[in-house]
Formats: C-alpha cells, sequence, structure tokens
C-alpha cells in the first residue's frame, strides 16, 4: 500500500476533508505519521481530542501564505495533500485578493516546498467549478490544477511527481446546500436559487477514498476524474424537506446553472477507465505509457451534471446523508 510507513501532509487538514482523510488512512493503512497543517488552533485542539490524541497525528499551526513555515512543514514528509482553500463561492466574491493569496500563492509555496524538501507524491484537491470558471474561486482552482500539472517541469530529474483530483459537491460538508436545506426545513421555508440547477454528488468518505486511489495511481501530470452521479435541485429538496415551501431568490454571483467535470476540448487528451477519467497533459513531459489501461474519450464529450448518464435517487441520496 502506497500510503503505509509514509510520512504524510495534508494541508487544510482540519477540514472536513482532512479529518476523513485521517480517520480512513489512521486506521486502513498503516502511516508513520499524518502531519496536519492549519491556521485554526481551535479545530486543531478538537480534531487531536476527536482522535484521542493518536501519537501518529501531528499538529501545525500555519497558513499556506507563509512560504517559510510551509517549507518546515515539509521536511521529512513523503505525500502530501493540499486540500487548504479559501471555497466559500461568495467570500471569494468579496475578498478576491484573499482568495487569490491563498488558493493561488498558496498553491505555488506547497510547490516550491515540495519540490525542495524531496516529496515523492503531491495531489491537489480541485473542484467541478475550475471547469470553464465563471467565479473567482472557480478561476483559483483553474490556476492551481495548471500550476500543479506543469510543477512537474520544475521537478526536471528530480522524483516529486504532481497530480489532482477533480470532483463536485461533497455531500455534508462545510457550506454544502444540504445542511442549510436540512436547517430551513425546521422553518417549513426553503431557498433555491435556481429550479432548473443540477449538480454532481459525492459522498465525503467517497472522495476521500478516491483520492487516496489516485494517490496510487498517480506518475505526475494527471487530473483524476471521478464518474459521479448528478441530481436537480429540485429533486434534492423534495427529499431532504419533503413539504416544506420553496422561495426562489434568484442565482447568486458567481452560480452556474450546471456543473462541468470534463470538458468537451479535454476529451481529445482524456481516457476513460471504469469509474473514472484521467485528463492527460498536453505537455512535453508526459509519456503516455505511463498510464496502463483505459480508452480514449470519444472526441467532443462533455461531462456534465445536466447530461450524466447516472442520476441520484431519492433513497441514494438520503443514504448519503445519513452517512454524513
Amino acid at each position: 500500500m502506497v500510503l503505509e510507513g509514509k510520512v504524510i501532509l495534508v494541508t487544510g487538514g482540519t477540514g472536513s476533508f482532512g479529518q476523513k482523510f485521517a480517520e480512513i488512512v489512521l486506521k486502513e493503512h498503516k502511516p508513520k505519521t499524518v502531519r496536519v497543517f492549519s491556521r485554526g488552533e481551535l479545530l486543531q485542539l478538537q480534531m487531536m481530542q476527536k482522535f484521542n490524541s493518536d501519537p501518529r497525528l501531528r499538529f501545525f499551526i500555519g497558513d499556506v501564505r507563509d512560504r517559510e513555515r510551509v517549507h518546515r512543514a515539509m521536511n521529512g514528509v513523503d505525500i502530501v495533500v493540499h486540500a487548504a482553500a479559501l471555497k466559500q463561492v461568495p467570500i471569494c466574491e468579496y475578498n478576491p485578493i484573499e482568495g487569490v493569496r491563498t488558493n493561488v500563492d498558496g498553491t505555488v509555496n506547497v510547490i516550491n516546498a515540495a519540490i525542495d524538501n524531496k516529496v515523492e507524491k503531491t495531489l491537489a484537491i480541485s473542484s467541478d467549478k475550475s471547469v470553464q470558471p465563471v467565479n473567482l474561486y472557480g478561476a483559483t482552482k483553474l490556476v492551481m490544477e495548471r500550476l500543479f500539472v506543469q510543477a512537474n517541469v520544475y521537478t526536471g530529474s528530480g522524483k516529486t511527481r504532481f497530480s489532482c483530483v477533480r470532483y463536485g459537491n461533497v455531500v455534508g460538508s462545510r457550506g454544502s446546500v444540504i445542511p442549510l436545506f436540512l436547517e430551513q426545513k425546521k422553518t417549513g421555508t426553503i431557498t433555491i436559487t435556481d429550479e432548473r440547477m443540477t449538480r454532481f454528488w459525492i459522498t465525503l468518505e467517497q472522495g476521500v477514498r478516491f483520492v487516496i486511489d489516485s494517490i496510487e495511481r498517480m506518475r505526475g501530470g494527471e487530473v483524476f476524474v471521478p464518474k459521479i452521479p448528478s441530481m436537480k435541485v429540485t429533486d434534492l429538496a423534495r427529499t431532504v424537506a419533503p413539504g416544506a415551501k420553496r422561495q426562489i431568490i434568484g442565482i447568486r454571483p458567481g452560480e452556474k446553472m450546471d456543473e462541468v467535470l470534463l470538458t468537451a476540448e479535454e476529451s481529445s487528451h482524456s481516457l476513460e477507465f471504469n469509474n473514472y477519467y484521467i485528463v492527460c497533459p498536453e505537455h512535453d513531459f508526459w509519456d503516455t505509457s505511463k498510464i496502463k489501461g483505459g480508452k480514449q474519450v470519444t472526441p467532443g464529450l462533455k461531462y456534465s451534471s445536466d447530461n450524466n448518464s447516472k442520476w441520484l435517487t431519492p433513497e441514494e441520496l438520503k443514504k448519503m446523508i445519513g452517512a454524513i
């Protein structure tokens, strides 16, 4: 197993993803150490208590904006999962420079520190909002993806490799619409931006396990995209808050009607597997022989939440919510 005996660093490690990642890795993969790198001392204390002060779990106070601290935290690390980000769309819209400083400048710091510390594998967590972005958050995630893919050029003959994972909305994560609907349900009225809207959905555990699988598979330069189901926002509302009234409030600044995980332009250099796609780099450093199996994606294919072949049923969504 690729994580066994390894020192792993998770940026943004006290977030929803980081906590679930630590839980699964510590339980199933026998790492030497999992280092949690984040800004919040209270969240770190709460996470330490949650994990009963597991000696394999280490905590580093720091911000990815701080180049020197990132470099220090990465000393002796084998694998990095870069999950730190400002991810709330409205907040990034109103604080764009802060979004860039964390999501772009912070990514540059992670890349440089990984190369300088000779980290083996560094995987970044991206979003469907990075694809054909219409908001600042999505634009910063697009830049993050490009930086990570191209970082493989900077490693030269070194061993450090960089790849990305790109997936959709996480059921129950902080800022997700599902906790909002569950809270609004108590009032008898829920707010919907547009009844035509669709979204991709994945559970936190599914996302973490896909990341772990991608760390195993990655050779450097890939963007891994899972095949996940979609759901209409109206069906989601009907399932989460049956009988509640709906108040249509209109699309918020920087919000899409549907989300895309694979563009028609990317299809020409992407491979399809049973449960996922790989977007391959279009650059000289990429060797197509690195990837075993898979078939060429049909040219012009667009993998979007509104044209998905797999749709969540109410029963499946309830099961996903129950696992939160």
